[in-house]
């Protein structure tokens, strides 16, 4: 007897050592051994497996499952929360449907917009009209040569004297400068409505979630309209600046040129 008790004891340090070896033993030898024949009463392996099937099946549905259920229920409270609270459908449906209204509000403005005002009827002035015009800036190289065409170039030196040249270039300049910077915004602004018209139909489309990003790149241009907005203001101020100063300047002129005039009638009465 001891003998067999060592034997078991060596067989199952030898098992421990070479735990692969005897998994792979043990698999084949149950390959080889044939099934054990079955009685027809019930096998009590039978019974106990399908209890403690039952006993999980019945863990799962009453503990698991019940907790599934709760946490279900609660990702439905939450749907329902956001769907008739945060993020209406219908109200949804409605902003959707006053941005296409509003679309359709801007393409009737564009259409307003692009109605032709030209009233110019000479061919140089119909050309330096069109020029300013166009709304196109790569024709901004053009506006001083058609400019001088219509409005003439400053006189020469024996034509007028360093005063007056000096105004005239100086309002020449401003003139056309300002002329320049009215073709740049009107294609700015061609560019901010053509992104208006983006921004509007991204909203159509819009998840509720992206409704923030989209209300930051509308904001974005906002900002970036009114920058061209107070440019166009400088500039109107600086034309207004350019003809306070000639004012002033024909009022210095004017009080040379009585100055003179005393002087000339006062060598005139001397000599007599």
């Amino acid at each position: 007897m001891r003998k067999a008790i060592d034997c078991v004891k060596g067989g199952l340090r030898w098992a421990w050592r070479h735990k692969f070896r005897a998994v792979v033993l043990l698999a084949a030898s149950s390959l080889l051994v044939p099934p054990p024949a079955r009685s027809q009463f019930l096998d009590p392996c039978c019974a106990i497996l399908a209890a403690g099937l039952s006993t999980i099946s019945s863990t799962l549905s009453n503990v698991i499952g019940g907790g599934l259920n709760n946490i279900l229920g609660v990702e439905k409270s939450i749907s329902n929360f956001e769907q008739t609270v945060v993020w209406p459908r219908h109200l949804i449906a409605q902003a959707q449907s006053l941005v296409g209204n509003l679309q359709g509000l801007f393409h009737q403005m564009r259409g307003v917009m692009q109605v032709p005002v030209n009233s110019a009827t000479l061919p140089a002035t119909q050309q330096f009209e069109q020029n300013l015009l166009s709304g196109n800036a790569k024709q901004i190289d053009q506006t001083s040569a058609r400019y001088t065409t219509v409005y003439g170039a400053v006189p020469s030196a024996t034509a007028a004297s360093p005063q007056a040249r000096n105004m005239i270039d100086i309002t020449d300049a401003m003139a056309q400068a300002t002329m320049k910077k009215a073709i740049e915004i009107d294609a700015l602004a061609d560019l901010e409505i053509q992104a208006a018209d983006q921004i509007n139909q991204s909203i159509q489309t819009a998840a509720p979630g992206s409704a923030p990003i989209i209300e930051a790149q509308a904001d974005a241009w906002l900002v970036r309209a009114n920058a061209y907005t107070q440019s166009a203001t400088a500039d109107l101020m600086r034309v207004r600046a350019i003809a306070l100063a000639n004012d002033s300047e024909n009022l210095k002129n004017g009080a040379a040129n009585a100055t003179n005039v005393q002087q000339q009638i006062y060598n005139l009465l001397k000599r007599q």
